[in-house]
């Protein structure tokens, strides 16, 4: 068994410049932002330390490891061997999504997101010149699901290309195999194409049964796209680095089509930290990580039971994000914004991830029990303020 990893002292913590530790004063505990507060794994900090000692700081190469990585990490953990053949690099998850759009719609076509979904979803439709068709995920009481009745409506009445995030942000939700394959078919009978941001993926728990959509069928295949970053697993977001793959001749013919410049935004040190934490040499670190994310989502479950008991939080199956439902507690719309001014604990706000997101919070337990625990018992006081 993996040895769990433990998260950094609040004092080490305030010792990064990063968003999630200067956006606001020292007397706030920063939940918001998808920044984790784990030391990096050992594998990466000692590429890091090499490519510093030599000086390696230039333009990345047109040829690199880090497909070859990623393929041989996906089989690990998924099950599946992508060809390293069709994979291109770029600088974030966010501008391969954008780059793909560009070339899979014409200016005015509707794209289909499924709110409540990651905030820039709806610039980066935007930014491509497409409009955005909201497709909420179904609340059955139990999960989250895609709405395929929404989606086939959808498609029928003209929109061309799917955003999909998978494992999805907010809720954490691992979609089934048998969901994915439907709307793969879907998309394939109606030519639309399907974008995955599976940004999270190497964070759903082992029992979650996460399947990447291009292992799902011959049509998803045809019709998608993922686009994959070791960002949020490792804390690498920084470092600007992900991976556009794909699995049939169409979407590889465009994908090899893009400008050279978009895959010379990838970062260098990015693309090494990436080819370190997609080896084999961090899967003890991963696991001891996803460990250390189970006793918290367990933990937050727990805390809010016990101390916010009108909250409404359903386990996540993957990610460090928890969608927590303030509603009961008469917050208003942004409870965030509350919580924020008088708990001072920074959560992210949910009328940010769409209608659908009001009374709600996301909140990070990418953190240690210490903080959480805190966090949690500086909300509650307001019940009693």
């Amino acid at each position: 068994m993996s040895t769990p990893v433990r998260a950094l002292t609040l004092e080490q913590l305030r010792e990064r410049t990063s968003e999630k530790w200067r956006e606001y004063p020292a007397d706030v505990l920063p939940l918001f932002v998808a920044e984790t507060d784990f030391p990096l794994a050992p594998a990466i900090t000692r590429a890091l330390e090499r490519a510093v000692a030599a000086g390696d700081t230039g333009y990345v190469a047109s040829r690199t490891p880090l497909p070859a990585a990623y393929s041989e990490f996906a089989r690990r953990r998924f099950g599946w061997t992508p060809d390293p053949v069709r994979m291109r690099s770029t600088a974030d998850v966010s501008m391969g999504i954008v780059e793909i759009l560009r070339r899979v719609t014409a200016p005015g076509d509707r794209v289909i997101v499924m709110p409540p979904v990651y905030p820039p979803f709806y610039d980066l439709v935007e930014e491509a010149g497409a409009i955005v068709e909201r497709v909420p995920l179904r609340d059955t009481g139990a999960a989250w699901e895609i709405d395929l009745d929404g989606i086939r409506a959808a498609l029928e009445t003209g929109a061309r290309a799917v955003l999909l995030c998978s494992p999805h942000n907010p809720t954490g939700t691992v979609h089934t195999s048998e969901s994915l394959a439907a709307l793969a078919a879907l998309a394939a009978a109606h030519g639309a194409t399907v974008i995955s941001d599976e940004i999270h993926a190497p964070l759903a728990q082992p029992e979650s049964a996460f399947t990447p959509f291009l292992a799902v069928s011959d049509a998803a295949r045809e019709v998608g796209y993922a686009v994959i970053s070791a960002s949020k697993a490792f804390n690498l977001a920084g470092l600007k680095c992900a991976l556009m793959v794909t699995a049939s001749d169409g979407p590889t013919g465009v994908v090899r089509a893009l400008p050279v410049e978009v895959e010379w935004r990838t970062g260098q040190f990015g693309l090494i930290a990436a080819t370190a934490a997609f080896s084999e040499q961090s899967d003890d670190w991963l696991d001891g990580l996803l460990a250390t994310l189970d006793e918290n989502r367990q933990l937050l479950a727990a805390l809010l039971a016990e101390h916010l008991p009108g909250a409404r939080y359903r386990i996540p199956d993957a990610g460090y994000l928890a969608w927590v439902d303030l509603t009961d507690l008469g917050w208003g719309d942004n409870p965030a914004r509350r919580i924020l001014r008088e708990a001072k604990v920074a959560l992210h706000y949910g009328p940010a991830f769409g209608a659908e997101g009001a009374g709600h919070v996301r909140l990070n337990f990418g953190t240690s029990p210490e903080i959480l625990t805190e966090a949690v018992a500086r909300i509650a006081a307001l019940r009693d303020s």
